[in-house]
């Protein structure tokens, strides 16, 4: 039975985290233990609705899993702090690093698979390329303090001789969907298109600083919350149910579309969705990121599909419309 399993999720209030629950839950598992801070009033309509068996408070989960001693089947470890424009790496430091390692020494200790979030964030300007290739983890040279936090516990988790039983970290490029409300500065351009759409009729997007792109043609790989989530389960089935992961697998993977696309084509995307025609005005990119901002980000998906994934991954176009029209426009949660 499905619902025998028992999975603790970390940043299970938080866009991902909350989509992740929803998921599972679909897919019959209830028994789960959701960990993030709760006291954050703006995240509880993204998980109260949720089917679950317990929440544990971030800062408690140590002494919780000590305490309790739950037989877990994995841990997916989805909480983070995200923010690209906090610049006190302490803070990243603490929550980013120094908790996964905790999280994977627990795992390890226990024999618990771990799937855990990593960032695309980690390649910085993309000059080794965005190839998840664990020989360049050492030289990539992220452009903020999250990416650096991200790929400093990437270089450690490489370098342990003690590891989960099987393990992955996915490296998430711009993600996208419902639940993500709560980000607010941090939350997907859609949602805030949509918002500016419904408040002005209009889309501002930032003007290129760089040579060799256009205003509006700077490109990301945008994949759809949808598709991380499908992936994230197909990892814990091949690990858990199927016994089709090998240890020769365990790593760290991209986690993107492998198309990049450009910002001019998620706002289209995004007025399509309302049925509205396109209108665009470019305003300065802020100073404080106009040097830390990734021009192009374009995941190479070969070793997903190495690993065996074949699930087909929605266009920009359909992810969006799905987003808008299902979920923003209706003001429903995933």
């Amino acid at each position: 039975m499905a619902d025998q399993k028992m999975i603790l999720v970390t940043g299970a209030a938080g866009f991902i985290g909350s989509c992740m629950v929803r998921f599972l839950n679909e897919k019959g598992f209830t028994r789960l233990i959701l960990v993030d801070d709760f006291g954050v009033e703006e995240k509880r309509k993204n998980w109260e609705s949720k089917q679950f068996e317990t929440i544990v408070e971030r800062y408690n989960l140590l002494n919780w899993l000590e305490e309790h001693r739950p037989q877990l089947s994995a841990v997916i470890h989805l909480g983070a702090r995200t923010d690209t424009t906090e610049f006190d790496y302490s803070i990243h430091e603490a929550l980013n690093l120094n908790y996964t390692k905790d999280l994977w020494n627990y795992c390890t200790a226990h024999a618990v698979p771990l799937i855990y979030a990593s960032s695309a964030a980690t390649y910085g300007a993309g000059e080794h390329g965005y190839k998840d290739d664990h020989a360049i983890i050492d030289q990539l040279e992220p452009l903020n303090p999250y990416g650096i936090s991200k790929n400093e516990f990437d270089k450690w988790a490489i370098r342990q001789e003690q590891q989960p039983p099987y393990w992955a970290g996915l490296k998430f490029f711009n993600v996208y969907g419902p639940n993500e409300a709560h980000k607010e500065r941090m939350a997907s351009v859609i949602w805030h298109s949509f918002n500016q759409i419904r408040s002005n009729g209009f889309v501002k997007l930032f003007k290129s600083h760089k040579e060799g792109f256009k205003d509006g043609e700077q490109l990301r790989d945008f994949i759809y919350v949808k598709d991380v989530t499908e992936v994230i389960f197909w990892i814990f089935d091949s690990m858990v149910q199927q016994g089709s992961w090998s240890k020769a697998k365990n790593g760290i993977y991209n986690l993107g579309t492998g198309k990049a696309r450009s910002f001019t084509d998620l706002v289209n995307a995004t007025f399509k969705g309302l049925d509205l025609a396109s209108k665009i005005e470019f305003i300065d990119m802020p100073l404080d990121i106009r040097d830390k901002y990734q021009y192009f980000t374009e995941a190479d998906m070969t070793k997903l599909q190495q690993a065996g994934y074949t699930g087909k991954f929605y266009s920009l176009e359909e992810g969006v419309d799905d987003y808008v029209r299902n979920y923003l426009a209706t003001n429903q949660l995933y």
